[in-house]
């Protein structure tokens, strides 16, 4: 069986975010950009499921510019066996995500997709079900622990009451919550084996891909400064304070 996982490049999340002075966008010159955390988590977990013989080939996928070898070769080095590079310059929203990663699964023909949960740049939470929707196959979304036997998948799955455990038929789509495992550390001797693992480059225009980016931005801001803090001497004197600025 072969794994289709995707895999985003964001700003690191140890980086402070800075917004541009014109208000149109966020900083990222000179800025660390790492693989999206939990897009790390589902590739672990694809490389996990080869390691116990139940796939056979897992194949990492990238939606951007053409500078995102380096970060790909992160994938490979990771242990994923090849790599696709859907090269684009302009920015993607999770419809056109999913009806890219569409056309890569009608290519590829995976036995199961493993997507993050959502990306730590737009916190979306939708490519992995649209993608589920659109190639009309079961998905199981916040998997927290996956096993697979047969062609069928049991899926832990976070919800709100609790966990939640669901059977789906494979293929399917299962996107990765944070406690599904922990990614393993890179070792030098497995980034100098990455190298030579082979990147496919396709360019965007030549998949035919609709465009579904109907949703347009019109301003940064960066969130309010916290005001400085008041000392009050007693609680009928804070109940005071709260009415006074209308939040009681």
């Amino acid at each position: 069986m072969k794994i289709l996982v995707g895999y985003k490049r964001v700003v690191d999340f140890n980086v402070r975010i800075q917004v541009k002075p014109d208000g149109t966008g966020v900083v990222t010159d000179g800025v660390k950009l790492s693989a999206n955390p939990f897009d790390d988590i589902a590739l672990e977990e694809a490389l996990r499921l080869r390691e116990k013989g139940v796939a056979t080939e897992v194949v990492i996928a990238a939606i951007g510019p053409a500078d995102l070898t380096a970060h790909l070769r992160n994938g490979l080095a990771m242990g994923a066996d090849r790599a696709i590079h859907v090269v684009t310059a302009d920015a993607v929203q999770p419809l056109t995500a999913a009806r890219t990663l569409l056309k890569l699964v009608e290519k590829e023909q995976p036995g199961l997709v493993i997507l993050g949960k959502q990306a730590i740049d737009d916190d979306a939470n939708q490519t992995g079900q649209m993608l589920a929707a659109l190639w009309d196959r079961p998905q199981a979304t916040f998997a927290s622990k996956l096993d697979v036997a047969g062609d069928k998948a049991t899926v832990t799955r976070e919800v709100d009451a609790g966990l939640e455990t669901i059977e789906i038929d494979l293929p399917a789509v299962v996107t990765a919550d944070l406690r599904l495992n922990e990614p393993r550390f890179i070792k030098l001797p497995d980034i100098m084996k990455a190298k030579k693992k082979p990147i496919d480059t396709i360019e965007f225009a030549t998949l035919g891909v609709e465009n579904g980016d109907h949703l347009k931005v019109t301003h940064y801001a960066a969130p309010a400064k916290r005001s400085k803090g008041v000392m009050v001497k007693d609680a009928a004197e804070l109940v005071a304070a709260l009415k006074q600025k209308g939040l009681l």
